[in-house]
């Protein structure tokens, strides 16, 4: 039985993650962090099938102490600070967390067991100020925010380690990936959270920043099996992960308020606060590698991704109403 360890297993794609694997057979292990308080909705269906360890990617003597105990043939490294937004107000930790964090997990593996194969989260964000457009694998970088910076470092140490070292490390360039299980901080669960919301007379209005941005947006549950097949290639390699289809936000919010029957123009404002000190305006996925060498493609159409979140926060504000 194949062993998978997995940081941040309790974030939206470490849950998806955690399914995947444990439907492929695996014993999957998860990272938390000491002292945390939050509960793990995300994985409380599976969580009596999991091995979950405390540590953190702050904490080399814990990481090294997770892979000693648990042994692991593969290290999924998802733990992140997510936030794009936050990340220009806590610049310092999101590097801890997002660069360094990344560094000495790879110097666990290193230490403990070199033959470890290691996945890194990598992101879209890394390509910022868009060079050439759709963007792949040889696209120059140039972030445009502290979390983009933290994840490109990230990127680059995992590479690093992989031509430096010999160690199996493959980094998923992930486009933006959303589902149910995305936090209601980020702009797309906002909009969701937001049509339903209006929807049943509980909230008035939705305030959002920039409509014009561009992304590539996917469901995170066809994302995790992308970065599965990265670890079972010979050759460690990093891969774009994406759609191929840029939408506006305006396209998401459009698409959320006709799900639930209403105009959206009625019911947003915007708020010059939520704008970004440096705005990424598009990005989008060029996936033919991924396409070719894993065989992989995306199952959720866009219009079928905002359909799915919207009925979720429909339920969800269906029970929060009936629970008061």
């Amino acid at each position: 039985m194949p062993r998978a360890l997995i940081t941040g297993i309790a974030g939206q794609d470490g849950s998806y993650l955690a399914e995947f694997l444990l439907a492929k057979g695996y014993e999957v292990a998860g990272l938390i962090r000491r002292g945390r308080t939050e509960r793990y909705e995300r994985i409380a269906h599976i969580q009596h099938r999991l091995q979950l360890h405390e540590g953190d990617v702050l904490d080399s003597v814990s990481l090294n102490g997770a892979l000693q105990k648990f042994k692991p043939d593969e290290v999924y490294n998802l733990a992140s600070q997510s936030s794009v937004f936050r990340s220009w107000a806590e610049p310092i930790l999101t590097g801890e967390i997002n660069a360094l964090g990344v560094s000495r997990l790879l110097e666990a593996i290193r230490g403990t067991n070199p033959k470890i194969k290691f996945y890194q989260a990598s992101s879209s964000e890394m390509f910022g100020k868009v060079r050439e457009s759709p963007q792949n694998e040889l696209t120059p970088f140039y972030p445009r925010s502290p979390y983009g910076v933290s994840k490109t470092y990230g990127h680059f140490v995992a590479v690093n380690y992989r031509e430096s070292y010999g160690i199996f490390a493959a980094s998923g360039i992930l486009f933006n990936h959303e589902s149910p299980r995305r936090g209601l901080d980020f702009v797309t669960r906002k909009i969701t959270y937001g049509a339903a919301s209006i929807a049943a007379g509980r909230s008035e209005n939705l305030v959002l920043g920039n409509l014009d941005v561009e992304r590539d947006w996917g469901f995170a549950g066809d994302y995790v099996e992308a970065m599965w097949l990265m670890l079972q290639q010979d050759v460690a390699e990093d891969f774009v992960i994406g759609r191929g289809e840029a939408h506006t936000l305006r396209d998401f919010l459009q698409g959320a308020f006709k799900h639930v029957g209403l105009n959206w123009e009625k019911f947003v404002k915007i708020d010059q606060k939520l704008l970004r000190p440096a705005e990424v305006e598009r990005v989008v996925a060029d996936c033919a590698k991924a396409h070719t060498k894993l065989g992989w493609k995306p199952r959720t159409s866009f219009r079928d991704l905002v359909g799915m979140m919207v009925d979720a926060d429909v339920k969800l504000v269906k029970a929060q109403a009936s629970a008061k």
